[in-house]
């Protein structure tokens, strides 16, 4: 496995922008981002967590408009982090939204219901991309860290270009299918575990 610094510092050169996308309209536990945990809001325990990323990173909240996510912007605005609102169900948008308001040259995509997402691996996974000249870089293809630790990186023009091509539902809604799903296109890479840890 790729080291995992033993803490998150500047990078490279190049900019890169962390997009925390959260919303309250879970289908499957409506409110999830903002159950307690640890004696508070969950988004707000992972803003924590993500902290050290705002070395070399800045943090947004990409949160939808509706007025259920009042209550995800009030948190991340209190935790004194950007945020940026726009569609519910296409995400790809949102997440293009955030990059138009803080631009970048790469995108860390970080979801809100992974509270354990660690900065440390972030880094490695960012460290990765970088080397690699990868257009797309994660953890998880293939998965060999737990669950509930995915992180994904992004070149941003890849990202605007999914954003311009996408119609599929499902890529629209989950962000980076479109570019992971045609490899003869676009340069992936993996950090990979040397302990297969996903299963």
């Amino acid at each position: 496995m790729a080291d995992i610094p033993a803490s998150p510092t500047r990078v490279a050169p190049d900019s890169v922008l962390c997009v925390v996308q959260a919303r309250a309209g879970s289908p499957r536990l409506p409110g999830k981002v903002l159950r307690d945990l640890a004696g508070r809001p969950m988004r707000d325990f992972l803003l924590a967590r993500l902290a050290p990323l705002r070395d070399y990173a800045p943090v947004v909240v990409a949160t939808s408009t509706e007025s259920r996510d009042d209550a995800v912007a009030e948190v991340a605005s209190a935790a004194g982090v950007a945020v940026t609102r726009g569609s519910e169900a296409d995400v790809l948008d949102r997440c293009v939204a955030a990059l138009d308001e803080h631009p970048a040259d790469h995108v860390i995509r970080i979801t809100a219901d992974c509270p354990l997402t660690d900065p440390h691996l972030v880094a490695a996974v960012v460290h990765r991309h970088l080397a690699a000249g990868a257009d797309y870089t994660s953890n998880v293809l293939p998965r060999s860290f737990p669950k509930g630790l995915d992180v994904e990186v992004v070149r941003a023009d890849v990202l605007r270009t999914a954003h311009a091509e996408a119609s599929d539902g499902a890529e629209r809604e989950h962000v980076t299918p479109f570019v992971y799903r045609r490899p003869e296109r676009f340069v992936l890479a993996n950090l990979t575990h040397s302990d297969p840890l996903g299963a």
